[in-house]
């Protein structure tokens, strides 16, 4: 059974949550802040946090920005404002999907679902790599950390698509890879299928790697290749 923590310092939420996703077979624990959070995080095994944005003393772009320094836990992030721009900041600070409220409980219960699936099964064609570190071009990727470390020794932010991108990228290592195959590697949503959308999550993780987004080529044609020395473990 998935444990999932819902974190929401309005307490109607949480007991509506707590109970709606009880229902559907999940183990569910509520936290109100980020104290509370972290308190259930090293009480027990978390398998996706559901964080409210507009959390009293620590929002929840600060605490998913921390999280994504020590852990690999799915986070959706819900938020009262709909602008494209929180939208954005969340997913840039390592949110895996992002709701707006108000929203259905069948709607948030369908992107847990499919984060899940995203987060815990590989593509078979993934499998045998089994990496939990990569380094290139004095570059170290932590996997297992969800770490992005530059040659500097900081830590910089990945999101969901970002790090699922570029695990596909390290892993197929100077193969050309079309924009479908890369969407498939990714386990992405239908959405990630469209040439334009791809293209936007390259350009991305090309700026967060900086001088080394270059390793990243555009085959006329036929797609990307991350053409550098990756050494696995």
């Amino acid at each position: 059974m998935h444990r999932l923590l819902v974190v929401d310092d309005d307490s109607d939420i949480r007991g509506l949550l707590a109970e709606q996703l009880g229902r559907t077979g999940y183990a569910v624990s509520t936290a109100a802040d980020g104290v509370e959070m972290r308190h259930a995080l090293a009480r027990e095994p978390i398998d996706l946090i559901v964080l409210d944005l507009n959390l009293p003393h620590e929002d929840g772009l600060a605490l998913c920005r921390e999280l994504r320094t020590r852990s690999t836990t799915p986070v959706i992030m819900l938020t009262a404002r709909a602008e494209p721009i929180d939208r954005v900041l969340g997913l840039e600070m390592g949110a895996d999907d992002y709701l707006a409220k108000p929203f259905e409980p069948r709607e948030l219960l369908a992107r847990i679902r499919s984060v899940l699936r995203r987060t815990e099964a590989l593509p078979a064609n993934l499998e045998p790599l089994a990496m939990r570190r990569a380094t290139f071009a004095d570059w170290v990727f932590d996997l297992e950390r969800r770490h992005l470390v530059d040659p500097a020794g900081r830590v910089v932010m990945l999101s969901g698509a970002e790090f699922r991108l570029l695990r596909v990228f390290v892993g197929h290592a100077n193969k050309v890879l079309s924009r479908d195959q890369l969407a498939a590697l990714c386990g992405g949503r239908s959405y990630e299928t469209q040439d334009r959308a791809m293209d936007l999550q390259v350009s991305r993780l090309r700026q967060k790697l900086g001088a080394a987004g270059g390793l990243i080529k555009t085959v006329r044609n036929e797609g990307y290749v991350f053409a550098g020395v990756v050494t696995l473990a």
